[in-house]
């Protein structure tokens, strides 16, 4: 294994005469059995995290007891996440070599979080992957100028200082990801009918968990409020943990000091998936539930890798590309150090700003008299 990146990697600016500006030299760097996905390996992640999601159900649905509800949240927002990076692969058509087995288990795998699968597709794989990092494409954590800050409402303000705090992620991830590119917004013609179709389960699999917790439980103990306070606790909390979970998980793979955004003129392949991406070293345990998906990099640059691959894979991207590879452990402290200091975006100078450093430029702007 090569040595991890210390606090301050190379910056991705950094000029090189032998940077490519695409991906091939790259994927050609990655081992062929990096693609290898036998049928057995991904049915077996799957069926193992739907029995820790149905266990984790039971032991919701069998107590009311906080310190015991508490644990089980926490761990439902995990095996939530679980099944959908496994649906997430699914969705990706490499977690199987069979398109309709792909099809079949990314859209179950999915449902524990409301996810429309197609909606994932189309976001997802073709206009994030497709615009890893671009300015005005890549729609996932996309940072505002100060400009564009100053031009915001004392409302709007707000929810940016509270979705780009230390706690913020899952309120960005439920309104930017889920709210508006998952359930409210309107496809493109040539999706339309894949997407409205799997909306139709999305919703009605939303509809029979609401009404099955809430009547049931009413028809057995004659009390609705105990009916809304099963679904709840076995179907909202999870689903909030959730996002509270990957919205985390997305931040960090694509926000940090030492990652670029890029006006499209100056973007690329290389830049985007290659240096605007992070390999992340997960403490022990995490892989269990996130299935590896910390080493990012390598799903980015090619995403027909199955997740189990990608700690290989990503190895081999160090080797040969050793300057550009964004690669460290995966640590509270620069989880915050990055909250702290990436809230604005200046693409004119290539660097994160606080909201003070932002206010101050804006000011120094102002104070230059035209010529």
């Amino acid at each position: 294994m090569t040595d991890l990146a210390t606090d301050a990697p190379t910056s991705p600016t950094t000029p090189s005469p032998t940077r490519p500006t695409n991906l091939k030299p790259v994927i050609d760097a990655i081992p062929d059995e990096c693609y290898e996905r036998p049928t057995s390996r991904g049915l077996f992640y799957f069926a193992r995290d739907l029995v820790v999601y149905a266990l984790v159900i039971w032991g919701l649905v069998s107590t009311n007891r906080i310190y015991l509800l508490i644990p089980l949240w926490i761990l439902s927002g995990l095996v939530v996440s679980a099944l959908f990076v496994v649906g997430h692969d699914a969705a990706h058509q490499s977690l199987f070599r069979h398109r309709w087995l792909n099809g079949l288990v990314g859209r179950v795998a999915m449902l524990p979080s409301f996810h429309v699968f197609e909606a994932w597709v189309l976001g997802h794989n073709r206009i994030h992957h497709g615009h890893t990092l671009k300015r005005g494409f890549d729609f996932v954590w996309q940072p505002l100028t100060p400009e564009e800050y100053s031009e915001l409402g004392p409302i709007a303000r707000l929810r940016h200082r509270l979705e780009w705090s230390r706690f913020g992620s899952g309120l960005y991830y439920l309104r930017e990801v889920w709210w508006n590119k998952m359930i409210r917004f309107t496809p493109p013609r040539k999706w339309a009918r894949a997407i409205r179709l799997d909306s139709l389960l999305v919703h009605s699999v939303g509809a029979l968990a609401m009404a099955g917790t809430v009547l049931i439980t009413w028809a057995v103990t004659g009390s609705l409020m105990s009916g809304l306070w099963l679904w709840i606790k076995v179907v909202v909390v999870p689903f909030l943990a959730f996002t509270q979970s990957i919205g985390w998980v997305v931040y960090v793979h694509h926000i940090a000091p030492d990652i670029h955004w890029w006006e499209r003129r100056e973007w690329n392949k290389f830049k985007g998936q290659v240096e605007g991406t992070t390999i992340l070293h997960a403490p022990r345990g995490m892989d269990f539930f996130f299935h590896w998906i910390f080493e990012h990099a390598p799903h980015h640059v090619d995403m027909r890798i199955p997740m189990y691959h990608l700690k290989k894979a990503g190895q081999a991207m160090k080797m040969a590309f050793p300057d550009s590879v964004i690669e460290k452990k995966l640590r509270v402290r620069d989880y915050l150090r990055s909250v702290r200091s990436c809230k604005l975006y200046d693409y004119g100078s290539g660097r994160w700003l606080t909201y003070g450093d932002a206010a101050g430029s804006l000011r120094s702007e102002a104070a230059v008299p035209a010529t």
